[in-house]
């Protein structure tokens, strides 16, 4: 590990151990022995297949990007978030990304400059990030929502099914080879499911299409919990290692 991943795990609150020699077994102590057992428990597992239904309407399916912003910031399906935003927030970043990041919905801030994950949730995704070496601007940032539920509330289901067109579009230009996905609300709609997330971690999922997808928590929810950011970093970990061990495959 260099110093700058120990400067942006710092950022995001995480201590960093260093390695110690092997105790031999009968000279450990109990505090070893429970040590092990917690970095045991929560040891990224295996690869769990997982199918995603979602298929978008014949013209989302056949637009570009200029067009597609443009549908996006035109739509009115869902008239209550389109008579309270104050715009879209269509998704910023590398269209060409390896990592496709996808949170929830925009909040307030986000609603204000158009932008998904800015404030303090985005300074924390942005230093996540920048821990396993990606800046902002290399990945694709965008949410399962164009639209800002009014105070914020979870959104509804008819209202991610309005906007689950756009996303798979999204998903189809950028070919991402890994996708990110922070936060419960976020993982159910894309992975159709009603699992918990606790459920969802510590495994590669994938979309019919084939692309893996990793699951992590909010980083607003990190903000209030930061007991949660080791797992985080353990997310992060497993998510990097599935793109470099699918470089290695594809050599």
């Amino acid at each position: 590990m260099d110093e700058r991943q120990r400067h942006y795990l710092g950022v995001m609150g995480i201590q960093v151990w260093e390695q110690r020699a092997a105790v031999p077994a009968g000279e450990q102590g109990e505090g070893n022995k429970e040590q092990g057992t917690r970095l045991q428990e929560e040891k990224p597992g295996n690869l769990e297949p997982c199918t995603l239904n979602l298929v978008p309407e014949n013209d989302v399916a056949a637009l570009d990007w200029p067009l597609l912003r443009e549908r996006v910031a035109e739509c009115r399906s869902c008239e209550e978030l389109a008579a309270s935003r104050t715009q879209t927030v269509f998704g910023v970043g590398n269209p060409n990304a390896d990592w496709l990041v996808i949170g929830e919905a925009p909040g307030a801030e986000e609603d204000r400059q158009g932008e998904p994950f800015v404030g303090r949730a985005g300074q924390l995704l942005n230093a996540m990030l920048a821990a396993v070496g990606l800046a902002r601007e290399r990945v694709y940032i965008a949410n399962v929502l164009k639209c800002r539920p009014p105070n914020n509330r979870d959104p509804k289901a008819e209202e991610a099914a309005a906007c689950r067109g756009f996303l798979q579009r999204q998903i189809a230009l950028i070919q991402p080879r890994l996708i990110l996905v922070v936060g419960r609300i976020a993982a159910q709609n894309l992975l159709d499911t009603d699992a918990p997330l606790g459920t969802l971690r510590g495994k590669v999922h994938r979309l019919e299409s084939g692309v893996p997808v990793v699951v992590t928590y909010h980083p607003a929810y990190l903000l209030r919990s930061p007991q949660e950011k080791r797992k985080a970093w353990a997310d992060l970990c497993l998510a990097r290692a599935t793109v470099q061990d699918a470089a290695e495959q594809a050599r």
